[in-house]
């Protein structure tokens, strides 16, 4: 049985892993939301201005009243600023399974952050929240993606191709991961 916590501020080496405030507006557009190669294959357009990216802000800030909500901005303490994002993109209750979402702002690309906050979700969920199983998908153009998932200790579950409609309109094939709880708890 799950026990949803909400998204609670999660603090890591070099992150603060927190919620969304109305004031990250300007920081999230401009460190990520508003660049096309960061946008390029995930489900959204990269955002036209600030406007959408306090449309969207304030959506999310509606749902954290709800315990089942897991939606974390990436904040990097070295500069006191949101430079990406990580969130529960999907929960299957009846399973215990939470598939995971994440980008970041290229400036911070190959740097280890999106692993090292990746890491503290997988530990809460499975530890707090109790979790049976974390996953996450890439489009296989994007194999860095693949490559965090891998350092978290996912393990490659297979690729369904031409699954997923990239915002350009192509149709890309899709590589799961996932990590079990047992897993996790064996290798901790």
């Amino acid at each position: 049985m799950l026990n949803h916590k909400g998204t609670k501020i999660i603090e890591t080496e070099r992150l603060i892993l927190r919620p969304y405030r109305s004031t990250d507006a300007e920081s999230m557009f401009k460190n990520w939301a508003s660049d096309p190669d960061v946008a390029k294959f995930l489900t959204w357009n990269a955002h036209r201005n600030i406007s959408d990216t306090e449309a969207i802000i304030n959506l999310w800030l509606a749902e954290y009243n709800k315990p089942s909500r897991y939606n974390w901005i990436i904040v990097l303490k070295e500069i006191g600023e949101p430079i990406g994002a990580i969130d529960v993109v999907h929960i299957y209750d009846n399973t215990g399974i939470a598939e995971i979402g994440y980008c970041i702002g290229q400036k911070w690309w190959n740097k280890g952050i999106v692993t090292e906050a990746f890491r503290s979700v997988i530990s809460y969920l499975f530890e707090e929240v109790r979790f049976n199983q974390i996953r996450a998908a890439h489009a296989v153009k994007n194999p860095a993606s693949g490559r965090v998932m891998q350092k978290c200790g996912l393990q490659y579950e297979g690729t369904f191709r031409k699954f997923f409609r990239a915002t350009s309109g192509e149709l890309l094939d899709i590589s799961y991961y996932s990590i079990l709880k047992e897993e996790f708890f064996s290798n901790k």
